[in-house]
This record gives C-alpha cells, structure tokens and sequence, in this order.
C-alpha cells in the first residue's frame, strides 16, 4: 500500500517553485507519449525529446501529452515553461503527495487526483498522483511511473474512432480520463468489498489473531481511500461550475455523472468503514464471550470440587481417635458420597442451564 505520509524536508529552506520531487522513483527514465486527433486525422508516438511536443502547443487538432515519471525536473520544467505552467504549479506536479484539487488559471485549469488500483493476487491498494492540465487545445497528463494505469479504454477509443471523443475538445477528452479513474475506483472497492465479506465469515466462524490483523490492515487501507476520494468530490463540483471557456457547456452533463459516481463510490467507503468498526467490536466481544466461557467452565470444575476437597481434607487429617478409621467400608462409603454429590451438583447445574 503507497505511504500516508511522505518525506517533505528536502523541500524546507527552498523558495516556491523549486522543482523537487518528492516521492517514490518509480520510472528511471520519464516516458513522453503524444496522441494528436481530429474527427479525421490521428497520430500517435512516443517522443524521444521533451522538445518533440512544442509544436503542438498551438494546432487546430486536440492533443494529448502524457507523461510516465514526474522525478525529471529538467523534463517538467521546459515542458511546463513552453506550455505556460506556473512554477508552483510544476512544484505540484513534482510532489506527488497532493490533496486532489483544481485550480483555474484562466489560460489552463490544473487538475489533482490520485489513481487507485490493486494487483492480482495481492491485498492492498495502490496509490499514484495524476495530474491534468487542460489547455485550449492539449491535456497535459503527468503520472509517477510507466507501470501502467486507467487510460487504455481512452485510448482505445481514440486510436479506433468510436464514441464522441475524436470529434469534441480537449475539454472532453479531460472528462473521460477523470471519468477513466474514477471507474476504476469501483474496482478497488469491489475487491475490499470481497476482503470484508471474508473477514465477516471468520469472525462468526473462528475468530484469531490474524483476523484482527487483517481488519486493522483493512481499515488503515480504507482510511486512505477515503484521504483519495473525499476531495475528490470538490474537484468534479468545481469543474462542472467553472465558468472558464475551456469546459464548453455540453461537457457539463458528463461531468454531473462523474460528481454521481463519485458520491457513490464515497458511501461505498463510508458503508465499509461503518462495517469495519462494527466487526472491531464484534471481535473484541467474541474474544471476551470466549473468555467468559473458559471462566464459566473453570468455574463450575471449582465448584464442583470444592466439597469433594473438603471432605478429602477432613478425612486427610492425623487424629488418632477419629471415628469411621477402623470402617471396614469406609473407602468405599467416601469414595460413593463424594461420587453422589459430584453428579448431584451437575444435574442441578444442568436444570439450571449454567452449563
């Protein structure tokens, strides 16, 4: 599972705007993908140079830059100065432990989210930074490594010309890679989902020490996809309200079923954190009924033994002239009183249901 929290000293002392990333390298070297289309035209490369996408900076075709590693600074920094990008907006870019956020700029509206996933066969949710920057005519994308991410069925549609996407603006194309991760946070909670139906089904069956530590992990994962989520929800509000012309009023509509989602997949996080502290409680008392049990049992052996030991005591003491000592059935008569009051006090344990 990605940190909670990440080292920020190497920034302190620096002035704003200082280009330093902060975060875990993932990528060795930073992969530039472009992506240039119109309803008619379309071409696709991966760019040897940063320089390579300056001369899409202007076009009359929508064009779709994306980034795979964001620790180059010298890559972000000439991308970001050709393009206009503020440098505390590239500053950002660089420290991939931002809360999601949007930031209208006027010339370009900055975009924060963070992408989650989960591999097969591992538990645990996978966390990375994607920042947006949409423009009059390109989206800017930058992620932390090349590892892979959400955007293929994008691209698919791109390359094949299916759907709206090749025919509408940058602005669209904007929306469908938010949308793109957003739908994949359905997926991560389907598998949680999955992880907590389990965790339910030990705690009713037999109930251990690994089964609180899964839980406490499950609920350390689910307060970070709530830390991902929850802002998550001001971000789509406020692009679906922006009044920039850069989001044309037809995109709203899609944007209002993007903010839909998103309201869903926040009650799904809610839903499970609820159930996660209610199986907490239900361990802790699981493991105190037990307890209890033990207890009981324990109990009612004591008990139980408690006259056989004080008979074995009176007749245990060295009296000479103690009487029944010259019995020739005296064994025997102690031995079957002790017998008789030992099941004498389980029956009147049992009719009065204590065991």
């Amino acid at each position: 599972m990605a940190k909670i929290n990440h080292r920020r000293s190497r920034k302190a002392g620096l002035p704003p705007g200082s280009l330093v990333h902060i975060g875990e390298k993932r990528a060795e070297r930073a992969k530039i993908t472009i992506m240039d289309y119109d309803g008619e035209t379309f071409q696709e490369k991966e760019a040897k140079s940063v320089e390579e996408c300056f001369s899409f900076k202007e076009t009359a075709t929508v064009t779709w830059i994306n980034i795979d590693g964001v620790h180059d600074s010298g890559l972000v920094g000439k991308l970001g100065s050709h393009f206009g990008v503020h440098p505390l907006i590239l500053e950002d870019i660089m420290t991939t432990a931002q809360r999601p956020k949007m930031e209208d700029l006027g010339d370009y509206i900055y975009v924060v989210l963070r992408m989650l996933s989960s591999e097969k066969g591992k538990d645990g949710v996978f966390s990375e930074q994607v920042s947006l920057i949409l423009g009059p005519n390109f989206v800017i994308s930058f992620q932390e490594s090349a590892g892979g991410d959400v955007f293929d069925p994008v691209r698919d549609r791109i390359r094949t010309g299916k759907g709206r996407l090749r025919t509408l603006g940058p602005d669209y194309l904007a929306y469908a890679l938010v949308d793109s991760i957003v739908d994949n946070y359905f997926l991560v909670l389907e598998k949680l989902g999955e992880r907590v139906e389990v965790l339910e089904e030990e705690l009713v069956t037999d109930p251990d020490q690994k089964t609180l530590h899964e839980m406490h992990a499950l609920k350390r994962e689910m307060i970070y996809v709530r830390r991902s989520v929850w802002p998550l929800r001001e971000v789509i509000n406020g692009l679906e309200r922006a009044e920039s012309p850069l989001i044309k009023q037809t995109t709203g509509i899609f944007l209002r079923d993007v903010y839909d989602h998103t309201i869903q997949v926040i009650d799904t996080v809610e839903t499970y954190r609820d159930m996660l502290s209610g199986m907490l409680d239900i361990y802790l008392s699981s493991v105190s009924n037990r307890m209890n049990q033990v207890m009981k049992v324990l109990t009612i052996i004591a008990t139980i033994f408690i006259p056989l030991t004080f008979i074995a005591g009176v007749y245990g003491m060295n009296f000479r002239w103690m009487p029944e000592l010259e019995w020739r059935w005296g064994y025997f008569l102690i031995v079957g009183i002790m017998l008789a009051i030992g099941i004498l006090m389980v029956i009147y344990f049992r009719r009065k249901r204590w065991m």
